[in-house]
């Protein structure tokens, strides 16, 4: 197997589960960050500029549910493969191994964006007001 094969075989499916999971910081948490250090004239020039984001700030019961989708859907390859055999050739088998960890803490890291991302778009504004 080649060491691009084991590269995408085992971090693909966190890296799509990342990006999904800063998509919701796009859309939820950086306005309210925003607003809240007073550069409401800044987000008003950067949504005139990228209107998708209020494409996407409508729709956050939709980003959200749909990147935690994706990040569940990334933690069920990831424990489905964990006992898959890495090569047997020594220096593959290290990059395996290296990999499998890359990919675990691009995971973990997922869930911890979507997690800043869910309770800056739905729990801090009802504390906050």
């Amino acid at each position: 197997m080649s060491k691009t094969k084991l590269a995408f075989r085992e971090t693909a499916a966190p890296t799509v589960a990342l990006v999904t999971s800063l998509s919701t910081l796009i859309c939820c948490t950086l306005p309210a960050v925003m607003i809240t250090l007073g550069m409401g004239a800044a987000l008003s020039s950067l949504t005139s500029n990228v209107p998708q984001l209020i494409w996407l700030s409508e729709r956050k019961p939709l980003v959200f549910g749909g990147s935690f989708v994706l990040l569940c859907l990334a933690w069920g390859v990831r424990y489905m493969t964990r006992n898959m055999p890495c090569p047997a050739d020594p220096a593959q088998a290290k990059a395996c191994a290296r990999l499998r960890t890359f990919g675990g803490w691009v995971l973990y890291i997922g869930f911890g964006v979507w997690a800043l991302g869910a309770f800056s778009a739905f729990v801090l504004p009802k504390l906050l007001a």
